[in-house]
C-alpha cells in the first residue's frame, strides 16, 4: 500500500532494518543497515529515526532483530530478547508508540509460537503495515475537515519520514492537495530544524510547493490573516486530549487561538496513552544542551548554558480537532476521546 513516490523512514531487507539517517537531509540520503536490537536502539537514541510512530516501528522490527538472533543460539533466548526489549524501552522517554509497540512484541512472545522469528517478523510488518492504512485514513479524515480552507501551516515533521508511510500531518496535507490548490507554510522547527530540513523536502518530493518560515515569524504570519489552520502530529496524547507534540507547538496553539486560526492534531490512536489524565503526566524527553549551544560554549568553564527540551504540551483547550484513524473529535475539551478507545 505504500506510495512509491513517498520516501519511506524505514525499510525491511528479509534480514535487517534499514534506517534512513535523518540528520543527514535533506544533503544526503542515506540508509544504515542494523541486524540487531543493539543498533536500533542506537538509531533511535541518535534521532536516526524519529516521529512517534516510527520509532514504534523500528523497535518492534528491533525485537524481531532479537528474536532471529538468539533463538537458534541458546535455550534461554526468551531471557535475552527481554533484555533487548528493556534497552529499546529506554532509548526515547515521550514516544509511547514506542511503548505499545514492545507491549505488542511482548504479548507475542507470551504466547505459544510455533515459530517464534517467522511469528514476531509477523508481527512487526504488521504494525508497519497498520501504521500506513491508518495514515491514508487519517489523510482522509482531515481533508474532510480542510475542505475550502486556504492555507495551512506544519510544525516539525510529521510526515512519511515520521511514520510508517504517507504521514499524520503530512499525509492530511497530502490527502488535501489532491483535492484542491492549498498553501502550505512550513515552520523551521529549531533546534534541530526538522522543517527545514526534512518538512519541506519530503512535500518537494511528492510535488507539493511548500513557503518555509523562521519560527518566530508564524505570529506576524497570523496576523495579516495568512493561515486558515495548524496542521500539527503527537508524540503523545492524555486521555483529556492534551497533547505531547514537539517544542514549539504549545506557542503556536497560542498564537492561532489569539488569531482565530484553527488548530488539528493528527495522530493514530497508538500515540493516546489512556493511562495517563493529563498532559501534567507526560514525561518530556531533555536533551544535551550541547545540540542548542554554539561549539565555543560547550566546555565546561562556560557561563553560557542551554535549556532544550525537546517537547510541549498543548492543552485540549486550545485543540480544535484531534484526527485519529478511528474517527474524528471536535473540541476535544468539550467532548471526550475517550469515545475512541473501542471504536472501529
Amino acid at each position: 500500500m505504500q506510495n512509491n513516490k513517498t520516501v519511506h523512514a524505514l525499510q525491511w531487507t528479509g534480514s535487517a532494518l534499514k534506517v534512513l539517517d535523518q540528520r543527514l537531509l535533506p544533503e544526503k540520503i542515506i540508509y544504515d543497515e542494523y541486524q540487531d536490537a543493539i543498533g536500533v536502539t542506537e538509531a533511535i537514541t541518535t534521532m536516526r529515526v524519529r516521529g512517534a510512530p516510527a520509532i514504534g516501528i523500528a523497535a518492534a522490527y528491533g525485537v524481531a532483530l532479537s528474536v532471529q538472533k538468539y533463538y537458534a543460539q541458546s535455550s534461554h533466548w526468551r531471557e535475552k530478547v527481554d533484555a533487548d526489549i528493556e534497552l529499546l524501552a529506554k532509548s526515547r522517554p515521550t514516544a509511547v508508540n514506542l511503548f505499545w509497540a514492545l507491549d505488542q512484541m511482548k504479548a507475542m512472545l507470551a504466547m505459544p509460537l510455533d515459530n517464534p522469528p517467522a511469528a514476531i517478523l509477523a508481527g512487526a510488518e504488521k504494525i508497519h503495515n497498520d501504521d500506513i492504512t491508518a495514515n491514508y485514513k487519517m489523510g482522509e479524515l482531515g481533508a474532510d475537515i480542510l475542505s475550502g480552507a486556504k492555507s495551512v501551516m506544519t510544525h516539525c515533521n510529521a510526515g512519511a519520514l515520521a511514520t510508517g508511510g504517507y504521514g499524520t500531518a503530512l499525509g492530511v496535507i497530502r490527502s488535501v492537495y489532491k483535492r484542491q490548490a492549498i498553501k502550505v507554510y512550513a515552520g523551521e522547527t529549531r533546534p534541530w530544524l526538522q522543517g527545514a530540513r526534512l518538512t519541506v523536502w519530503e512535500l518537494a518530493q511528492d510535488g507539493i510547493p511548500s513557503t518555509l518560515i523562521a519560527d518566530s515569524a508564524a505570529a506576524w504570519l497570523m496576523k495579516f490573516g495568512a493561515l486558515d489552520w495548524i496542521v500539527v502530529g503527537a508524540d503523545r496524547i492524555a486521555a483529556n486530549g492534551d497533547v505531547a507534540n514537539k517544542i514549539g507547538t504549545y506557542a503556536l496553539a497560542v498564537l492561532a487561538r489569539q488569531h482565530g486560526v484553527k488548530l488539528m492534531v493528527v495522530a493514530p490512536t497508538t500515540t493516546i496513552d489512556w493511562a495517563i489524565d493529563s498532559g501534567n503526566q507526560i514525561e518530556l524527553e531533555q536533551r544535551s544542551p550541547n545540540e542548542l549551544l554554539p561549539a565555543c560554549y560547550n566546555h565546561k568553564d562556560s557561563l553560557v548554558s542551554a535549556w532544550n527540551p525537546v517537547f510541549d504540551v498543548t492543552p485540549a483547550k486550545l485543540i480544535s480537532a484531534i484526527v485519529t484513524e478511528r474517527g474524528v473529535i471536535l473540541n476535544p475539551a468539550e467532548q471526550d476521546i475517550r469515545s475512541l478507545k473501542n471504536a472501529i
